[in-house]
């Protein structure tokens, strides 16, 4: 198949059900070294990664794993650039290599694979790539490079999938001992009992220079991708392809009104309630009282006040060709 035919059928399954248009991309470079692999070894599913690891092995790449927490690392991925590299584990994994790509000035150059073993696996969801650690591998070997957009904040820290400020930012760090043992409902139930406990926060939140919401809030949400907690669809309407972030905001209010906002987040339409307000742009800023937040799942403290930019087709990732 020749490149330009599998650009026009290169997609992700997310994007093509949605715009029922496929995706473009090019075949992915697969350099001379080895295929470099960033495995997070405390990933959900990381017990999988064997049957990945196999199929990878058939290619004509060497294979070399190295971990994502490992202080070899950095020099693991000198001289990627032109390269692929393979992300094994959630969305945390994926932004931990991307991030470290980004900040080294490789990440225009590199191609970036991806094998789901996380919990939630969301980007995986909006993007296509399937679940299964084999399929997923072969994704790997025979996807094409799909551009896609990066959010990165004004202190350096980027995301793939989404940010999550206030109540979203707790669930996260209150789910994270419970997922090896309740898996994607740890952040349910999280999210239910920060939900219900916290007081909000007092900012101020500006889409494109624009006020979209003014006061207290029980969450911020900011995204690349669709889904959040493993495949709740907060953003029906994202697409990681066309230069815009989505925003949801919940404020806060009596219990009656979280819940109604609770259900109106779970059923995808996060518009249906009075409390929630939604919008898109290309920068995104949360000011005011220090509020936590996270980015792909990862921990980045509190802060009174954050910038968050789109950076259109910052990245490429290997997707699945539509036949």
């Amino acid at each position: 198949m020749s490149t330009g035919n599998l650009a026009i059928k290169c997609a992700a399954r997310g994007r093509a059900v949605q715009s029922r248009e496929p995706a473009k991309g090019v075949s992915a470079p697969r350099g001379s070294g080895p295929l470099v692999v960033v495995a997070n070894r405390r990933a959900g599913r990381i017990d999988e990664f064997g049957q990945a690891l196999a199929v990878l092995r058939t290619g004509v790449q060497p294979v070399v794993v190295v971990d994502v927490s490992d202080a070899a690392l950095e020099e693991s991925l000198r001289g990627v650039a032109g390269r692929t590299v393979v992300a094994a584990g959630g969305d945390g994994t994926l932004r931990v290599l991307v991030q470290h790509l980004w900040q080294r000035g490789l990440l225009a150059d590199t191609v970036v694979g991806l094998l789901p073993l996380g919990t939630g696996n969301d980007f995986a969801r909006t993007v296509g790539i399937p679940r299964g650690p084999r399929s997923a591998a072969g994704v790997v070997l025979s996807g094409c490079a799909r551009p896609l957009d990066l959010l990165a904040d004004d202190g350096g820290t980027v995301a793939v999938n989404a940010v999550h400020y206030g109540v979203g930012g707790l669930a996260v760090k209150h789910a994270s001992p419970l997922k090896p043992l309740l898996g994607r409902t740890a952040y349910r139930l999280a999210a239910a009992w920060a939900g219900a406990r916290a007081a909000g926060w007092d900012v101020r939140v500006e889409c494109d220079a624009r006020v979209l919401f003014e006061g207290n809030v029980l969450f911020v949400g900011i995204g690349n991708g669709r889904t959040i907690g493993g495949g709740s669809v907060l953003w029906p309407q994202a697409r990681p392809d066309d230069g815009l972030a989505d925003v949801v905001v919940a404020s806060a209010g009596s219990t009656v009104a979280r819940l109604k906002v609770a259900r109106a987040l779970r059923s995808g339409e996060p518009g249906g309630a009075n409390r929630v307000m939604t919008g898109r742009g290309k920068s995104i800023r949360v000011q005011g009282q220090a509020i936590p937040y996270v980015a792909d799942g990862d921990d980045c403290g509190s802060q009174p006040s954050r910038s968050w930019s789109v950076h259109p087709a910052a990245w490429r990732l290997l997707v699945p060709v539509i036949e």
